[in-house]
């Protein structure tokens, strides 16, 4: 079929690259890139063009900057992928006015919303999603007023705003161990400037194993394509990283594939109109054997090329029925294959679940485990310098296996 459109991939991280290799893979043809900063995810690869702008996450310098790319590129059509909450955020913002000249699949900017702030989205959806015990504490109001045990979790509710306020010792999640470190915590975060609603919450037991990653493709007319069920072995060891998933096996878990509550997720997105990828971030509570979720991201996952390398394609997906109008029948992704951004030492040493390392071994001789930033297309003699050293240094990070 003739390649008649371009991509614009908002972003210059893994996220970024990920959607980048989908397009390359799918269509032979170097990605559109524009970003705030360079990275050297993509800033190495040769297969993407990137421009920088500073300021991109200025509304008008966003608004203008797409502009003059889609002037600049008359004709065609314009694929638009957001990779980050910042962009998601402001593609749906400014539909209205991109939607002159692209075409992107992403929720309404009330859903965005809902789901960005996390105090919203607990509040919204909790009697409608399992989720864990939550409170919520104002960072102006200053009213603590908690029952839950330690450990607990804290997290941000407005995330977006969040990181606009950096300090020394910021994470994405906390865990605390004690009521003096709560307190702590919550002064260095009102020290810097952040003044919105912080997520109290318990802390479900268990391991990195007992995460799991579910993600949906929901077309634009709303009904839901296919839904992926995956064990997650390790996340990152880092404050800044916590959270972002480095070693998984879709169509596999040791507690078995929950399909009911697959559908059931699916009739809750599309009772709510959901449009475009939609990620599920889940722990299973072996207390009542629940699924809790933590989160969904209203877009696809920096993990999330692990359903190309199981034959579906995220951008194909979007180019079919955005450019094409082509649907498809909903289904779940049963392929089982694995995908890690770490080095098999670390596989080896660090994930806890007998069971789960068992099948990590079994899928790597049976060559089903991928890396998304090893790719045979991409041989940038820098960019293979830069994957090593950062091989070395995931094996120092996962060390300190009492990280958090």
């Amino acid at each position: 079929m003739k390649n008649d459109f371009e991509i614009l991939i908002i972003g210059t991280d893994i996220n970024a690259y990920t959607m980048a290799r989908c397009y390359h893979e799918q269509y032979g043809k170097k990605a559109n890139l524009i970003g705030k900063e360079e990275m050297k995810f993509t800033s190495l690869s040769s297969i993407v063009q990137i421009e920088y702008e500073p300021n991109l996450w200025d509304t008008e310098t966003f608004k203008k900057t797409l502009k003059t790319f889609a002037l600049n590129h008359p004709g065609k059509k314009i694929l638009l992928i957001g990779t980050n909450d910042f962009y998601v955020r402001l593609i749906a913002e400014n539909k209205d006015f991109l939607k002159k000249w692209y075409v992107f699949n992403y929720p309404n900017i009330e859903i965005v919303n809902n789901f960005l702030k996390k105090d919203a989205f607990y509040e919204k959806y909790k009697d409608v999603l399992d989720v864990p015990k939550t409170y919520l504490y104002s960072c102006k109001e200053k009213k603590l007023n908690l029952d839950l045990r330690y450990p607990i979790i804290v997290k941000p509710g407005n995330g977006v705003t969040y990181y606009k306020h950096k300090f020394v010792g910021q994470s994405k999640v906390y865990r605390i161990k004690s009521e003096a470190e709560l307190h702590e915590v919550i002064q260095k975060i009102e020290d810097s400037g952040y003044e919105d609603q912080l997520i109290l919450q318990e802390f479900i037991p268990g391991d990195d194993d007992c995460l799991s990653d579910c993600i949906f493709y929901c077309n634009q007319k709303g009904k839901a394509e296919f839904a992926s069920f995956a064990q997650i072995g390790l996340q990152e060891h880092t404050n800044t990283g916590v959270g972002n998933c480095t070693v998984l096996v879709n169509g596999y878990n040791e507690h078995g594939i929950p399909e009911e509550l697959i559908y059931q997720l699916k009739d809750f997105l599309e009772s709510i109109h959901y449009t475009g990828f939609a990620e599920f971030d889940l722990k299973f509570d072996a207390r009542d054997g629940k699924y809790k979720i933590f989160e969904i991201n209203p877009r696809q996952a920096r993990c999330s090329y692990y359903l190309a390398f199981c034959g579906y394609n995220l951008v194909k997906y979007l180019v079919d029925d955005l450019i094409y109008k082509k649907t498809k029948k909903f289904e779940i992704i049963k392929e089982k294959k694995a995908l890690s951004f770490v080095p098999n030492t670390v596989i080896k040493n660090c994930v806890k679940s007998e069971k789960l390392k068992k099948e990590l071994n079994t899928l790597r001789k049976q060559k089903k485990i991928c890396n998304p930033l090893l790719y045979k297309n991409d041989q940038n003699f820098k960019r293979k310098i830069y994957l090593f050293l950062r091989k070395i240094n995931y094996m120092k990070k996962y060390k300190n296996q009492n990280w958090w």
